[in-house]
């Protein structure tokens, strides 16, 4: 979808869009229109012909044991899929219902924090994003009563002029500060340091609440109280994360592969949070106790993370900031949770190759998964909760066995093409079971994807084993084009020639020993 090339254009489009989404979700076969069962059915009914009609070679001497390793490894990811789902469905139907009521139950008693400080940035955002994130921010404020300071960090003017003109034009009643802080280093990380810095030099108590969040992030209906409420409630809670949607100005399969994504993120949200965890406290919108944010340590982890690596020495985190301070809380032990009924609206323009942009986000983000994972790991399963420090491990093992599949399939062309056939028919089958639990999470369900899924767990096992061996590589297109790890010096071209021969090398293994099993290669004799 073009976005409208007005700016009154873009804000009537976003705000009849924001609207459409901020209403009752339909549930159950309310979502299905008799245009989806219809492709829907036309899809198993084409698996079903394919099964029924096609030759069945899974148990041909020469590839059984191809079929055993995709058996083993589908009931094994399948069932941790499973496993999720029924999480999932026991923190939505057991767990939540009742950390909902006495939140609701200690709000109507009028308890409130004692001071809300938001904490946002913003870098030359689109002004029609800007006025509907600010104007969602004061319309809550001035609903829940509640003493508020917005501090807003920015790289320019620009968008201080913004923000300026619409709180004079539609707040100027409202008992809120708003404060501007211009970062003078770059990156979103430094600016976020200044903020919490100035916080401190202003004065912040201990039980006051902090909420993190980006300039292209919409509240939807009741955030402030759905969120904050958490918090009266449970006096041992120390952040929270919230659900978002997303908004996709750009290629009609992008905003159908992030729709998927974020039906991911609910599913494994609310499993992650019967464990009292989460496994990340997402920039767009979280909300922490203020005893965190006076912590210098928690600061310094925000502005200059690093990890010391054997080949690529001491770097600094260019992004994953939300990573750092889920980080931090999870080595206090402190407890976290996902709260589904409050939403967050994310406004996402892609221009450019959507593809490009799809690949980037995955560098992105896996790339903060790797670098934080590894000394999450080894704060160990009594620390982080046993679940979840088998999730973390688990994000690991799964990079390298989601691309078993794919390989043996192409491996077996060499024995038997028509194995192929097989392989695409388990594969079609199989994310469109998986995609039966995500359509419980989605508003629509998308026929598209199955084929989506697979794609995405494919390109993103793949940027996974490209990272983990160029850790300290980074780039962040939307804050400026922002680079890391790419040096010309002598010592930066022999460290990315070994980051190099070790992955090449590692995938090489990985592909023999394969071919090996399939029988393709011997393995050499030295007696």
């Amino acid at each position: 979808m073009t976005p409208p090339e007005t700016l009154y254009a873009r804000e009537k489009h976003l705000d009849g869009w924001l609207q459409q989404l901020s209403g009752p979700a339909p549930r159950g076969f309310a979502k299905w229109s008799g245009t989806r069962i219809a492709q829907f059915g036309v899809l198993l009914v084409a698996l079903t012909a394919a099964m029924v009609c096609w030759p069945n070679n899974f148990f041909h001497p020469d590839l059984v044991q191809v079929t055993f390793v995709l058996g083993v490894l589908g009931i094994w990811r399948f069932g941790w899929w499973f496993t999720h789902a029924i999480r999932a469905e026991n923190y939505a139907r057991l767990k939540w219902p009742g950390m909902r009521r006495r939140a609701n139950a200690v709000w109507q008693n009028g308890w409130r924090p004692r001071h809300l400080h938001i904490q946002m940035t913003t870098y030359y955002e689109d002004p029609a994003i800007t006025r509907r994130v600010i104007g969602s921010i004061i319309g809550q404020i001035r609903r829940e009563g509640i003493p508020t300071t917005l501090w807003i960090g920015t790289g320019s003017s620009y968008d201080e002029e913004i923000i300026t003109d619409f709180v004079r034009t539609h707040a100027a009643d409202l008992d809120a500060d708003l404060i501007f802080l211009r970062q003078n280093q770059p990156g979103k990380r430094m600016a976020i340091g200044m903020i919490l810095r100035a916080m401190n030099r202003k004065g912040i108590e201990r039980d006051d609440l902090v909420i993190f969040m980006d300039g292209d992030a919409v509240y939807g209906t009741d955030v402030l109280e759905k969120t904050c409420s958490m918090f009266g409630a449970d006096p041992d809670l120390q952040a929270l994360t919230t659900n978002e949607e997303v908004l996709c100005y750009g290629p009609r399969w992008i905003q159908s592969w992030l729709s998927m994504r974020f039906a991911q993120r609910r599913l494994a949200m609310q499993s992650h949070a019967m464990s009292d965890k989460v496994l990340t406290l997402t920039g767009r919108m979280s909300v922490f106790r203020a005893k965190h944010i006076i912590d210098e340590k928690f600061i310094r982890t925000v502005e200059a993370d690093h990890l010391d690596h054997w080949l690529w020495g001491r770097f600094r985190f260019l992004s994953g900031d939300d990573k750092s301070t889920w980080y931090h809380l999870l080595s206090k032990g402190a407890k976290m949770t996902y709260v589904p009924d409050a939403c967050v609206y994310t406004i996402e323009r892609i221009e450019g190759s959507g593809t490009g942009r799809m690949v980037q986000n995955f560098r992105r983000w896996s790339g903060n998964m790797l670098r934080n994972g590894a000394r999450a790991i080894a704060l160990g399963p009594r620390l982080v909760n046993p679940f979840i420090w088998w999730c973390l491990v688990d994000q690991r093992i799964a990079m390298w066995t989601m691309l078993v599949s794919p390989t043996l399939a192409l491996l077996t062309l060499f024995v038997d093409p028509a194995y192929l056939v097989h392989c695409v028919i388990w594969i079609v089958l199989s994310r469109t079971l998986l995609c039966l639990f995500l359509f419980r999470y989605a508003r629509i369900p998308d026929i598209s994807w199955p084929f989506i899924l697979y794609f995405n767990q494919i390109i993103n096992a793949g940027v996974k084993v490209y990272m983990i061996f160029h850790l300290s590589k980074q780039s962040w297109a939307n804050r400026g084009n922002q680079t890391a790890g790419r040096g010309t010096a002598m010592r930066d071209r022999i460290q990315t020639l070994i980051a190099k021969f070790q992955m090449i090398t590692t995938v090489l293994a990985f592909v023999s020993g394969l071919a090996v099993y399939v029988g393709l290669l011997d393995l050499p004799r030295f007696f």
